[in-house]
């Protein structure tokens, strides 16, 4: 094997290996989004898993129920953005420091 690929193959090894433990940690780090000025806020962790969902009984109308879907589906949304810049946050951590040609 060409010593130039036996490096290569070391360096990606250790970025899935360090990739792998992004994944993990990414379980335990959690992102809140809310809508409607705090109406309705959702936490959810970094593989996009909801984990609370809270809603001020001020705006649960029954004759308004659109409105609050509205309101957590935005809130969701956001929520869900925010975890996955944060997961593109921490894997570019791992991946800025590797130099493997026709990789990226």
């Amino acid at each position: 094997m060409h010593k130039g690929m036996g490096n290569i193959l070391k360096q990606a090894k250790a970025m899935q290996e360090k990739m792998a433990e992004v994944q993990k940690g990414l379980a335990n780090k959690t992102v809140e989004f809310s809508s409607g000025g705090g109406i309705v806020t959702v936490t959810i962790n970094g593989r996009q898993e909801l984990l609370s969902l809270k809603i001020d009984q001020s705006v649960v109308n029954p004759n308004d129920v659109e409105m609050l879907q509205d309101l957590i589906t935005a809130a969701v949304n956001g929520a869900i953005k925010r975890s996955q810049e944060m997961m593109t946050e921490e894997m570019g951590k791992v991946t800025s420091g590797l130099n493997i040609p026709g990789l990226f």
